[in-house]
Formats: structure tokens, C-alpha cells, sequence
């Protein structure tokens, strides 16, 4: 079967945007990383949720994970920042129960499961080992972690506290958490970075997002480079 060439898809997607917009791709996609992925579950408000979504395309995270057993998640757009473009957004809400359903999906994708919890058990965020992929849930408002998450969890981390309150805002979890590791894989791990192909697919999505009939145009030019292979 015929197939074209990507990375010219992408070049004549270029070549309709501005120098600087594609600059910018360039530089950002070579920073995103599928090594982490976030994980929310039934969380109330959706402006903790889109400032979840936007604190995660702020430190490169791809895929945001979002399970609605109970509620249904809309961003928010002005928290948000435009981040719902940039970001993968994955929703979670079939099935008898979608926790169970998104986190064996997560798990036969070789990601192991993290949830953040203050129970007496978890350890602190600092210990948490990188040697595989991680997918971090991040519960509720009022109630947290839910039973079937910490059933299906393979560890729980804390973030060290030092006043009354047990719990941070679930947006501010995620962004303490997130800066954490971050920091940690430039450190230890090279290769947590997107391969040269998935970063050609991640700025041809771009691309089309912002460009006007942007999947009309891709599947136009899609047809003409399959044209010239026949």
C-alpha cells in the first residue's frame, strides 16, 4: 500500500503558516513527551480541570487522560490558554466502569500507575522511581483517590506538606508533581522525548488545527503526494 511521504505533508502544511509559528513548532515538539501522562478522575470543577490541561502542555506533557464516571469534563477556555489545541486529550466515560477501563489501557500502553494520595503508606514524590513510563492520577476535589484506583494503582506518592491542611488544590498538585519530575527526567533520562516520526504526525495536527478547513487542506495535499506516487 502507498503511503506519503510525512515529513513532505508536513513541509507543504509549513509553507501557510508564518517563519515564526512553524519555529515554534519545531522547538516545542521537540520537547513534548508521552513518558508521563496525566490522569483525572471525576474531577467537579472544570476549571481545576483546564488548569490541570494547562499547567500539562506548560511542563510538555502530550496526553492528558480525562475519566468521567460521574461528571462531564468541558475546558474551560479561558483558564485553559488555548492549551485543549496542543494537547491530546483522551476522555473516559463508557463502559460499567471507565476508571478500571482507562487504567488497564494505561497499563497494557507499559505505563505504571501513580496514584497521589496522602495515605499513610504512599512515599514521598522524591523517591519515585523513572524506570518506566508513568501515569499519574490525580482524584477528586473533595474525596480524593477513589477505591478502584488505589486497588489498580502499582504505587502512591505524597507531596510533603508541613501545615493543617491534608491536600493541595488538585491543580496545584499537578503542577508541583509535574515540575518535580520534569526536572528529574531531563536529569535521568535522555530518551523520554517524542520520536522523529511522532514529532512530524504532532506538528502536522498543529498545523491543521490552525489553518482554516485545516483537515480539508491536509487530505487535499494527502491526495496530491499520493497522486505522484501512482
Amino acid at each position: 500500500m502507498l503511503k506519503v511521504n510525512r515529513k513532505e505533508v508536513l513541509d507543504q502544511l509549513y509553507e501557510m503558516l508564518t517563519p515564526e509559528k512553524y519555529e515554534r513548532f519545531e522547538h516545542i515538539a521537540a520537547l513534548r513527551t508521552r513518558y508521563l501522562t496525566v490522569v483525572m478522575e471525576n474531577v467537579h470543577h472544570d476549571h481545576n480541570a483546564s488548569a490541570v490541561l494547562r499547567t500539562c502542555d506548560c511542563f510538555g506533557i502530550q496526553d492528558v487522560n480525562v475519566i468521567e464516571k460521574s461528571v462531564e469534563y468541558e475546558i474551560q477556555r479561558e483558564i485553559a490558554k488555548g492549551a485543549g489545541r496542543w494537547i491530546d486529550l483522551h476522555q473516559h466515560n463508557e463502559g460499567i466502569n471507565p476508571t478500571v477501563s482507562c487504567l488497564e489501557k494505561l497499563k497494557a500502553q507499559g505505563y505504571k500507575i501513580v496514584a497521589t494520595s496522602p495515605r499513610q503508606d504512599s512515599f514521598p514524590l522524591n523517591e519515585l522511581s523513572l524506570d518506566q513510563p508513568i501515569a499519574l492520577v490525580f482524584g477528586t476535589e473533595v474525596d480524593g483517590i477513589s477505591p478502584e484506583v488505589l486497588e489498580h494503582a502499582d504505587e502512591c506518592i505524597t507531596i510533603p506538606m508541613y501545615g493543617f491542611t491534608e491536600s493541595f488544590n488538585v491543580s496545584v498538585s499537578a503542577a508541583l508533581v509535574l515540575k518535580n519530575l520534569r526536572d528529574r527526567l531531563e536529569k535521568e533520562k535522555p530518551e523520554f522525548t517524542l520520536s522523529e516520526e511522532e514529532q512530524i504526525e504532532l506538528k502536522i495536527q498543529w498545523a491543521t488545527s490552525l489553518l482554516r478547513r485545516g483537515p480539508k487542506v491536509l487530505a487535499e495535499i494527502e491526495k496530491r503526494l499520493l497522486g505522484k506516487l501512482k
